[in-house]
């Protein structure tokens, strides 16, 4: 890495709109570190930091209409598919949802800012019928407020940027295994951050055969849909099913017999939302309650989605 600073002032433009680009589409790889540098180096003229800028934006954009159109022709399934790849834990991925009907588009001016928000929130703004230009503005909008802020932060603090830049240079093959190292540790940490998350909310399962044997038999269990008001718009639900946020958590155990068989699903990775409500349910002594493996996606393949019912609120 002899001529780090030198390839910066030649390629400034092109590495920043190369490594946003491929964040934005998923990789783990920081940008707004590089924004920052890019912002230090446009205080001397080296880079032109409205330059750095409009290709940051660019890039945001050229992922976020790729994500957006995804989700407006894939809807749920590219959105279960961004989940599973993601880093961060299932639950700060699967709130998001909530967060973005609580604010709609207008969401798109901070998700860039927020772990596991930017995941998401171009192809469910697509999959819940945003309209592009909408989108397209407040995407913009929000990339421009990211991007500037990265840049912003790095002509402020300029000179000691520049020294870690030169620390770099001179450290060479160092700085390089240093940089690579701090990479792979930031990948392994947010791996292990989902990896224990996954392990607090591990419990028993019920399958779809075993609760269609417990309707089949006359138990009448009690089916609760625990996903977000945003996935219910997405897709219907088991049909006689309790929504759980129409009411409070104490209200709807107070109306539930508690040795009645109590089947929690979501559609969220690893049944994550479902496993966290059983697991509030045995705490009060439904010691029958379990989420449904597979959620709603294994109720689906196995019955299919009835549009004649719905779900019933507390």
């Amino acid at each position: 890495m002899p001529q780090l600073v030198e390839l910066l002032q030649v390629y400034g433009v092109l590495i920043v709109f190369g490594i946003v680009l491929v964040e934005q589409f998923g990789l783990p790889i920081p940008a707004f570190p590089i924004l920052v540098v890019a912002g230090a180096l446009s205080v001397d003229g080296a880079l032109s930091w409205e330059l750095c800028l409009v290709s940051a934006v660019v890039a945001c954009l050229i992922c976020d209409m790729f994500w957006f159109r995804a989700g407006r022709f894939y809807g749920k399934r590219i959105l279960h598919l961004l989940c599973k790849i993601s880093l961060s834990p299932d639950s700060c991925v699967n709130q998001t949802e909530d967060r973005f009907r609580r604010f709609g588009a207008k969401s798109l001016l901070v998700s860039k800012f927020v772990p596991g928000f930017n995941t998401i929130a171009a192809p469910l703004s697509g999959a819940i019928g945003t309209h592009t230009r909408q989108f397209v503005g407040y995407s913009a909008t929000g990339a421009a407020l990211w991007s500037g802020s990265g840049i912003l932060l790095g002509t402020l603090f300029h000179e000691r940027i520049e020294d870690l830049l030169g620390w770099l240079e001179t450290a060479g093959g160092t700085a390089l295994s240093v940089l690579a190292t701090l990479l792979v540790l930031f990948i392994a940490v947010k791996y292990v951050e989902r990896r224990r998350h996954r392990a607090r909310s591990a419990m028993p399962r019920i399958e779809v055969a075993e609760l269609m044997t417990l309707i089949d038999d006359g138990h009448d269990p009690v089916i609760i849909d625990a996903r977000s008001l945003t996935a219910q718009q997405l897709e219907a639900a088991i049909p006689g099913a309790l929504v759980l946020h129409s009411c409070a958590p104490d209200q709807l155990m107070a109306t539930i017999d508690k040795d009645r068989h109590i089947v929690i699903y979501c559609s969220c990775p690893n049944d994550v939302t479902a496993a966290q409500v059983a697991k509030q349910f045995l705490a009060n002594g439904f010691h029958r309650a379990r989420p449904l493996r597979g959620g709603l996606d294994a109720w689906n393949a196995h019955r299919g989605a009835d549009p004649e019912l719905s779900p019933v609120a507390c």
